[in-house]
């Protein structure tokens, strides 16, 4: 296999994951998901509103512990 050929499927790789979908996202990834920017992420983070898993220096955010945000934060507009 040349240089070329193992650069293009590597890419094609990339592009085409196998296997599961990501779990921990950082934070940046994790402010992308929720539609917030990366510092009022942090605001959450830092209120204690949301769980973070730490690895070494490492923020990740588990994706269970977002769509548990967003459910506990949902209302509903009544007059």
């Amino acid at each position: 296999m040349t240089k070329v050929e193992r650069l293009t499927s590597y890419k094609a790789a990339r592009k085409n994951p196998k296997g599961p979908a990501k779990r921990l996202y950082s934070v940046p990834e994790a402010a992308y998901y929720l539609g917030r920017t990366v510092d009022a992420l942090r605001e959450i983070i830092w209120a204690g509103k949301i769980d973070i898993v730490k690895d070494g220096r490492r923020v990740l955010l588990d994706v269970k512990d977002l769509d548990a945000y967003i459910e506990r934060n949902k209302t509903r507009f009544t007059f």
